[in-house]
């Protein structure tokens, strides 16, 4: 009798098991996946600016680091064409992450496409204590030959994605203005960068082949009232010779390869300890 009531129980508990496997299946074909919405393409970043002072324009007196970031690769793409629907063409900032494929096509190294560069660079010139006292300007001469004049109190986005909207949207408006006056942050300029500076400022560039130096002790080696500007290469590779035209000097700073990023870091701190701005 034991057996036969265990084997009663066995078929009992199949046939629940059949029945919620049954049901279960009819429920799962009842269901429908949740709709998904798509989320709608991010808005181009509205600059604001800065509160801190920067050196006036018509000042030819005071002393101040100047940084151009040369061979600068900011370069627009034509990702889609508007067609006759009205639809309008959309560009993107050529880079290598992306853009792998295009470049390809267009028998260019994709190193030839790192905006990615000038980003680091720009973040860590607007961050620095030197830009905030006033006495730091900064220029972007790309490898196209564009050059770009960036507001000491613009906010750069802190993304790339949004850096990227940013810089085809400058390239071309030619200018971009902030969004709570009609100060112009970014703003393409006429060639020459010489036009641009002041008269007692010595232009240097940075080479392999110059001898070492301690940037604070060539720094200190200026007059009272002379200012410095410096050249950085703003590229992946390629030649050091974007502004023989330009030099008054060529030195080394480091026994070591150094990224333009950190090549911007020792000028503005070298600067910063020279000119004493805490």
């Amino acid at each position: 009798m034991i057996r036969n009531s265990n084997n009663n129980d066995n078929k009992q508990n199949k046939s629940d098991m059949s029945t919620s496997s049954n049901s279960g299946a009819e429920d799962g074909g009842k269901r429908k996946r949740p709709r998904t919405q798509s989320c709608p393409p991010p808005e181009l970043p509205q600059l604001v600016a800065e509160q801190h002072v920067p050196v006036a324009p018509g000042d030819k007196d005071t002393r101040r680091l100047i940084v151009v970031l040369s061979n600068a690769s900011l370069e627009t793409y034509r990702s889609s064409h508007g067609g006759r629907s009205g639809r309008e063409e959309k560009y993107s900032l050529l880079n290598s992450d992306e853009h792998i494929g295009v470049m390809r096509k267009m028998n260019r190294d994709i190193s030839d496409a790192r905006p990615d560069i000038t980003h680091q660079c720009l973040l860590t010139l607007l961050d620095s204590p030197i830009n905030k006292a006033g006495l730091l300007q900064i220029y972007i001469h790309t490898a196209k030959g564009v050059l770009i004049e960036v507001s000491p109190t613009v906010r750069i986005p802190r993304t790339f994605k949004r850096f990227a909207g940013l810089m085809v949207q400058l390239l071309h408006r030619l200018s971009i203005r902030s969004s709570n006056s009609q100060e112009k942050l970014l703003k393409v300029i006429k060639n020459p960068i010489t036009d641009h500076l002041p008269p007692n400022c010595r232009k240097v560039t940075l080479s392999f082949e110059a001898p070492v130096v301690r940037v604070n002790e060539y720094i200190s080696s200026l007059g009272p009232k002379e200012s410095i500007c410096v050249f950085v290469g703003a590229m992946a590779k390629g030649r050091d010779d974007f502004a023989d035209e330009f030099k008054d000097d060529a030195i080394a700073i480091s026994n070591y390869s150094l990224s333009a990023s950190v090549a911007c870091s020792k000028f503005c701190h070298a600067a910063e300890d020279v000119w004493g701005i805490m």
